[in-house]
């Protein structure tokens, strides 16, 4: 394969769950040799899910990585390939893997279109700027229809869709499809598990409409190219190459999006979706230099080349627990590792080695001497790195952006059967937590059991099966419980915090006073005020009141009061603390005395200002035939739900709701009694929003 990072694609498959991207995905393993035969989802054989979990389920938990070579137009490729989750509870998978891809392909159901996870996943594209094509996959299903599926991504998704293939034929008709750019039709040897194409003429009773098709997509790539759009008005002869270029150039810039069609269980159109990738999506090169600040001065910008010149950088997306050490993936941005090297993490300025660099192909490995800007691949050695952090080299040190990690909505107990099973549990959740970013774990000093908190029911029921099934530890797990948040409806001014204690020699004395107020991210960016864990805090001493080096102590007891919850155990957020004042005793006060002054003076100033709690509110979709309807939206309504709008989808109903989090443990099962098992859902965490008074008092008297 070419080192030449033109001859380099870092995409992901992306979609909805069950649109079929993990068959799209074996399908690809498949045609592009790396795979002599094709796993299947349905059968438990699918090679990028590797997880007995993912295999019994039949749906992807965490994201797999593999490389693959594609030939096209008698030049070699090499295709950096992520299959990512569709659960709702798996975000952060998709999250981080966006974080680190050139392209996408976006996987939509034929019969389905746009569902609620791919306005997710699609959000997620945006917010990393990753380029993407569309891919109608299950063109091959009763009921699928390309030209529904194709309006609702530009209608739900508000994309510009340019359709480069249509289908020949529908649902148990499909034979093959249709290239818009060539106008050549293209079919698949069935009995060859479609590893034989055929590229024949158009079938006349398809031509009048591949024309309309062809008509509409010069005219949307015309939009994007003014020497393309002067011909075009000019009624002058148009290229397959200008065609192409012009979707490619509006693909990398993100202004449109390519849509292609096939069914990947019957081997239709893979090939061609490998074709569009290479054709349409970004090499490394054509993305902007990746940003970064500099570790020993977070106001100085720097940015770094895709070059393998340049000084190293690159950036951890995944750790994966093994026997063999842990692997950690990283995309390198800029240029080259040779193993054994000596790195730099400056998050935590904690040194790093790349003892040994693996490319991957899902759980098996080939190692590597070196590996060079615009790779993703795997290292053993490094120990403190965790999702997100920069591995760079240390003479020439950058932090590269930070990713986003939603905070965890739902929690429960566990507990160890033995002190063999606590001493074992503790190393089982420090291996969780680096795997998984989104996952949180502590120990409850007042109950003694150990909360774990996640995203979602099946996160958790996951992560206890780990720790059970895969970790072999002893445990006990209570029901789980909604991870509510407090915050204060009004502020407070000048509140005291003293701590005071003599007890023979040395005493501890520490005062402050402080004022305490609602505050909003907008309002801490607006500032320029550090905003970790929803909290600012913000030193408003004049004159030496409390020495300088008493002040971190005052906001470490502020912070981890917050973080434990001051009247209700949940943690507090959305607040403001002003430290204006205090006293110190030149003898008695110490940084433990400022901390607990700080921890006093916050649950004074929570106690004046009013607690109040917060919820997690889930936005709901629910898929359900006409005739249950009413029964479903009776029930939304019954759990305080808020439904947003009803819209037809044929003979089917979606529902968009938003519902606290509390009211739907086991919601999946409920609405299937309703419905006669026909109905579907998905959730989604939407926001934090303060709970009706009388349940909150049943909250707080329940103790959570």
């Amino acid at each position: 394969m070419s080192n030449d990072l033109k001859h380099v694609r870092n995409i992901g498959i992306c979609a909805h769950i069950d649109a079929g991207k993990t068959t799209v995905s074996e399908r690809i393993l498949y045609y592009t040799g790396k795979n002599y035969k094709m796993g299947e989802v349905h059968e438990g054989t699918a090679t990028m899910d590797f997880l007995q979990e993912e295999q019994e389920r039949g749906i992807t938990i965490q994201s797999a990585a593999t490389t693959c070579p594609w030939e096209h137009n008698g030049q070699m490729y090499k295709i950096n390939l992520i299959d990512t989750p569709g659960h709702v509870d798996f975000t952060i998978e998709v999250e981080r893997s966006m974080r680190v891809l050139d392209g996408a392909v976006a996987v939509f159901d034929g019969k389905e279109g746009v569902e609620a996870q791919s306005e997710t996943v699609w959000r997620q594209a945006d917010r990393y700027k990753v380029p993407r094509i569309c891919f109608i996959n299950k063109m091959d299903k009763l009921g699928a229809d390309f030209e529904f599926s194709f309006r609702s991504i530009k209608k739900r998704l508000g994309a510009n869709a340019i359709a480069v293939q249509i289908p020949i034929g529908i649902g148990h008709d499909l034979r093959g499809i249709i290239d818009l750019v060539t106008m050549r039709a293209f079919y698949f040897d069935q009995e060859k598990d479609g590893a034989v194409v055929f590229e024949k003429d158009i079938p006349e009773d398809e031509m009048d409409r591949a024309k309309t098709w062809r008509h509409e997509m010069i005219e949307k790539a015309a939009e994007l190219d003014d020497a393309l759009m002067e011909k075009y008005l000019a009624d002058a002869p148009v290229s397959e190459d200008e065609i192409r270029a012009a979707i490619r150039k509006g693909t990398v810039a993100m202004t449109c999006n390519p849509v292609v069609c096939g069914a990947a269980l019957r081997n239709i159109g893979v090939q061609k979706l490998l074709d569009a990738v290479i054709e349409f999506l970004p090499n490394p090169t054509e993305k902007p230099e990746i940003q970064g600040v500099d570790p020993r001065d977070s106001a100085a910008h720097l940015s770094r080349p895709h070059s393998e010149n340049a000084p190293f950088a690159a950036l951890v997306f995944k750790i994966v627990n093994d026997a063999h050490g842990d692997l950690t993936y990283i995309r390198v941005y800029s240029g080259k590792l040779a193993k054994g090297t000596r790195l730099l993490n400056p998050s935590n300025n904690k040194r790093e080695i790349a003892s040994r660099i693996f490319e991957m192909h899902a759980q098996n490995r080939d190692p590597l001497e070196e590996v060079t800007a615009g790779n993703i691949v795997a290292v053993v050695g490094v120990k403190d790195s965790y999702t997100g952090d920069t591995l760079c080299d240390p003479e020439h040190p950058i932090i590269l952006e930070k990713m986003h990690f939603p905070e965890p909505v739902i929690s429960m107990s566990i507990e160890p059967r033995s002190a063999d099973d606590k001493r074992k549990l503790g190393e089982a959740l420090t291996i969780i937590r680096r795997e998984d970013p989104s996952f949180r774990s502590h120990y409850d000093d007042e109950t003694g059991q150990t909360i774990i908190a996640g995203m979602g029911e099946l996160h958790l029921e996951i992560i206890k099966n780990k720790l059970i099934r895969d970790m072999k530890v002893g445990v006990d797990v209570g029901k789980p419980r909604v991870s509510y948040r407090e915050a204060i409806s009004g502020s407070a001014q000048n509140v005291r915090g003293l701590f005071k204690k003599q007890s023979g020699g040395r005493g501890q004395f520490g005062d402050v006073h402080i004022n305490l107020m609602p505050y909003t991210k907008e309002q801490a960016e607006a500032d320029e005020l550090d905003f970790t864990e929803n909290l600012a805090f913000e030193n408003k001493i004049v004159g030496g009141a409390i020495p300088k080096e008493f002040i971190p102590a005052v906001e470490k007891g502020i912070r981890n009061t917050a973080l434990t919850g001051v009247s209700a155990g949940f943690p507090l957020i959305n607040v403001k603390v002003e430290l204006i004042d205090g006293s110190y005793h030149d003898v008695d006060s110490s940084q433990i005395a400022f901390e607990q002054a700080g921890r006093l003076a916050l649950r004074e100033a929570v106690g004046k200002a009013g607690s109040i709690l917060l919820e997690p509110i889930m936005k709901v979709v629910v898929l359900v035939p006409e005739e249950y309807l009413g029964n479903i939206t009776g029930d939304l309504a019954s759990r305080r739900g808020m439904i947003n709008e009803t819209e037809d989808r044929g003979h089917i109903k979606v529902v968009h709701a938003e519902v606290p989090l509390s009211e739907l443990f086991g919601y999946t099962t409920v609405i299937r009694g309703l419905s006669q098992g026909r109905a579907s859902n998905t959730m989604e965490f939407l926001e934090y929003r303060q709970m009706p008074q009388n349940l909150m008092k049943e909250v707080l008297a329940s103790g959570g």
